[in-house]
């Protein structure tokens, strides 16, 4: 960030104190909270299970990034931003957590090129390593400073994503048995067709069951799963896919302590299914707070990300 401050100094742009993260500021994800019909996998319609057996320890690795994101300067209603991101795998041995390999980090200005002075990007790519929001666009953007500040937040989010899809293609390469990642995995072709590879996903703006079958997810006990369904999109690599209740919601909402787990749709899947659920639900202890996803979020996702901000540049 001091070498953006500075680039943009040099280049005659008034810098001043940053604001809040663009993450506390705006939404990633404007589209309205839907429905959206699965097929079946297990079975030809979607069905309670219990999870059999005790939870038992069977994740040896956790994946998660984080990212940061703040408006540095603006150039008329224009906003710069600095984004930072991190991500990394964290081993569990004895007990006790060590990073694998390498953390990934990256940084740069991301600005929207074509809205900008030809001059001043020049200036500012000679001094930062920039990230061009309107590369690739449809349409130009609005001038909205909103706009421009969700489409920044949106080119932060994409840099942290690929981050995290380099690290899965590696540890789907080199690692030694399965990982957690924090968040789904159709993204990564590698992580998407391996064993080795489980995503667990904490939000819910898209509920993935036929209106009818809702309320049958909505009303799972702790530890009952729904069976199996496909996902499957243009953009995305198919995975099998099923809902998983980590606690009891008791009066609190009905997503509470509800989580979505991914694997690559291979193999035996309602054997796979039961012993990925009983692996996810070991890992509620200890119980992560004070983090408020405390009742979706497993303890090695919350000490990889406490990690990832104690090492992320400010």
């Amino acid at each position: 960030m001091r070498a953006a401050i500075r680039a943009l100094r040099a280049a005659g742009v008034g810098v001043g104190a940053a604001g809040a993260p663009l993450e506390l500021r705006t939404t990633f994800d404007d589209t309205a909270p839907r429905v959206e019909p699965v097929t079946p996998l297990e079975g030809d319609r979607l069905v309670v299970r219990p999870v059999p057996g005790a939870p038992e320890p069977g994740v040896r690795a956790f994946l998660d990034g984080i990212q940061r994101s703040q408006v540095v300067a603006h150039v008329g209603a224009v906003p710069l931003v600095h984004g930072v991101v991190a991500a990394a795998v964290r081993v569990r041995e004895a007990r006790r957590m060590r990073t694998w390999g390498a953390a990934r980090r990256r940084e740069a200005l991301v600005v929207p090129v074509a809205a900008l002075d030809h001059a001043l990007v020049a200036t500012l790519g000679a001094a930062v390593p920039l990230v061009d929001t309107t590369a690739g666009e449809p349409a130009p953007p609005s001038g909205h400073p909103q706009d421009l500040a969700a489409r920044a937040l949106t080119a932060v989010q994409r840099m942290r994503e690929a981050e995290e899809l380099a690290l899965v293609a590696a540890w789907v390469a080199d690692g030694d048995g399965p990982l957690l990642v924090d968040g789904g995995i159709s993204g990564s072709p590698e992580g998407a067709r391996a064993e080795s590879v489980i995503g667990v996903v904490k939000s819910h703006r898209t509920l993935y069951a036929a209106p009818s079958e809702l309320p049958l997810v909505l009303a799972l006990r702790e530890g009952e799963r729904t069976s199996a369904v496909a996902l499957h999109s243009p953009r995305r690599n198919p995975v099998a896919s099923w809902y998983l209740r980590l606690r009891d919601p008791g009066d609190r909402s009905p997503l509470f302590g509800l989580v979505r787990v991914e694997v690559a749709p291979t193999g035996d899947l309602t054997a796979r299914a039961d012993a990925v659920s009983r692996w996810v639900l070991a890992e509620r202890a200890p119980v992560a707070l004070p983090d408020p996803r405390w009742d979706v979020m497993v303890y090695g996702i919350r000490e990889c990300e406490e990690y990832l901000t104690a090492i992320l540049p400010r």
